[in-house]
């Protein structure tokens, strides 16, 4: 693992975080949903993740005219042989990036739902498992809003993790510059082996309900959740899942790091990426400039921490 997000941070610069992250949704087997102005390298990082584990990928650009079949699959009639044959869509991959998931109506950002919930696709009433592990990345560009369709609640709930993704440092930057090839020439990163083969994935996961947390840590996951429902800013608090998604989270972090148990910073560590996107605030608090980040960490700050 620790070689896996090495890698990672030799080919995608200045985003160190946001790859450990990234790697422990891919581990707790959820979904992440990618926030960061065009030019950071969102499409990078999820194809280098992709790469060093030997998973298979599949890029969608959704556009407005975008239907579900296009993501799914449809069935058709094969002329040749005389029966209709089923044709499988992208999202039949290990790692499937929804670049720009916003521009697309809500009738096809549903067709997601299914998968990303049930890792399971149906097809004119036949349906099918996804591969596993299955990971969606989506993106969203934070600047431009013209024609877009705000993701409803009910599937911002299925991500696990909002990533943002800011401008990198200046010594990042400089490293950046350095590291740059000409656009048409072969990438050097194409020539990597893989260092976390799918197998070894799935081994590591089952270890996931082993790790320990203990009961004043189930405690304060339960206090710091209904802390956001209390908040009378906020007209959304988070939900049931949110408490499931941030203790999974939290293991998955703790594994990740090579121990067997939770600690309180692994959960404040992953509270606000996880509940970041659950979180809806009322009007008033958004003109003032606030922002669900503020929240979670004026909450964390407020609940007393288990020794």
């Amino acid at each position: 693992m620790e070689q896996l997000l090495q890698s990672m941070n030799n080919i995608v610069i200045g985003q160190s975080k946001n790859i450990r992250l990234l790697v422990t949704a891919f581990l707790a087997g959820g979904h992440v949903l990618l926030e960061g102005v065009p030019g950071l390298g969102k499409t990078k990082l999820v194809r280098t993740l992709a790469e060093l584990t030997d998973g298979s990928f599949s890029r969608l650009q959704f556009t407005p005219d975008m239907m579900p079949s296009d993501i799914t699959g449809s069935v058709i009639y094969n002329m040749k042989d005389n029966e209709f044959q089923t044709i499988r869509g992208p999202v039949f991959t290990n790692i499937l990036l929804a670049d720009e998931i916003n521009r697309t109506p809500p009738k096809t950002q549903a067709a997601l739902l299914e998968a990303m919930e049930e890792r399971q696709v149906t097809i004119q009433g036949t349906t099918m498992k996804l591969p596993d592990p299955f990971l969606v990345v989506a993106t969203q560009n934070p600047v431009e809003y013209e024609g877009t369709y705000p993701l409803p609640e009910a599937q911002l709930d299925r991500f696990l993790f909002k990533l943002t993704l800011d401008y990198p440092s200046r010594e990042a930057e400089l490293a950046i510059l350095k590291e740059h090839v000409p656009f048409f020439a072969q990438p050097k990163e194409a020539a990597i082996a893989p260092v976390w083969p799918l197998e070894q994935l799935r081994e590591l996961r089952g270890q996931l309900q082993s790790v320990v947390v203990q009961e004043s840590l189930i405690e304060y996951i339960a206090t710091l959740i209904r802390r956001t429902r209390e908040d009378k800013r906020l007209l959304l608090g988070a939900s049931p899942r949110a408490g499931i998604a941030l203790m999974t989270a939290s293991r998955a972090w703790a594994l990740l790091d090579g121990r067997d148990y939770v600690t309180p910073d692994d959960i404040k560590t992953v509270a606000v990426p996880a509940l970041r996107h659950r979180l809806m605030l009322t009007p008033q608090v958004e003109l003032e400039g606030e922002t669900g980040d503020h929240f979670i960490q004026e909450a964390l700050a407020s609940i007393a921490v288990p020794r």
